[in-house]
């Protein structure tokens, strides 16, 4: 197994949102000071000056620049190609840091070492709490979270219970993974563009033998765009349901 002296790596892609990113930053300046943390941002060909944001206020963190936007997976293995850390945390860049969370979801991973990747609680910024771990992503719950997108009933009685559980998935936005579950499991699979490639990395996690878990009692915000809920014809959107193809391929399931 690789010696290492990072414990936490923060992997954050971005595209085009330097407001989120900027608040994302500014909500790490404790994780920043830690010793064995390293941060590493992903950019997928923004054209708001992301770069060279990061570049002039966080001149230690790590930038990968793509010239172009190739996808959530290939964004993330870029960044997880490189990274040193014990856990590898990736994050949405619409999350806000709370180091309450971060020390609880590492500390339950030191003592659990059979859980191979693990996410928190994620509420809006009204305080509801998101759909941020999900059963298998067949063809009606798709169908329901575009009809009826404000529903909220997965998992709502473990979540209520307040003790850890095992999903089917937890969402790509909030992810801590193992090193050895990376090394076992592989990367991401970048014929996905954008989703559901977090749905995919967590059932190959659990057929590896490793626990998937969500912990309702950690909590951090999303600011959660839902982007191809609200247009799922546009051409993200086409590309989310290119993907949810390939996926139910992949599996064999609708």
């Amino acid at each position: 197994m690789k010696q290492v002296s990072v414990k936490v790596s923060y992997i954050i892609i971005t595209w085009n949102g330097l407001p989120l990113l900027k608040r994302l930053l500014g909500s790490m300046s404790v994780q920043m000071k830690r010793t064995d943390v390293e941060v590493i941002v992903v950019d997928n060909g923004s054209e708001d000056g992301s770069t060279d944001y990061i570049r002039t206020e966080y001149p230690t963190i790590r930038l990968i620049e793509n010239p172009e936007n190739k996808g959530v997976a290939y964004a993330r293995n870029r960044a997880l190609e490189v990274a040193e850390g014990k856990y590898l945390f990736i994050l949405d860049n619409d999350i806000v840091i709370n180091d309450t969370a971060v020390e609880g979801m590492e500390r339950y991973m030191d003592e659990n070492e059979d859980a191979g990747l693990c996410g928190c609680k994620l509420t809006g910024t009204d305080g509801e709490i998101q759909e941020s771990c999900k059963p298998y992503p067949g063809m009606m719950i798709k169908v329901r979270n575009v009809v009826l997108p404000d529903r909220r009933t997965f998992y709502y009685k473990e979540k209520m219970n307040g003790e850890p559980f095992e999903p089917v998935y937890v969402i790509g936005a909030c992810q801590m993974i193992r090193r050895e579950t990376l090394e076992t499991v592989g990367l991401l699979d970048e014929n996905i563009f954008y989703g559901p490639e977090d749905a995919d990395y967590c059932l190959r996690v659990s057929k590896a033998g490793w626990k998937v878990m969500y912990l309702p009692q950690f909590t951090m915000q999303h600011l959660c765009q839902r982007k191809t809920t609200k247009k799922p014809f546009s051409p993200l959107g086409r590309k989310h349901i290119k993907a949810l193809m390939y996926f139910y391929w992949k599996y064999k399931k609708l």
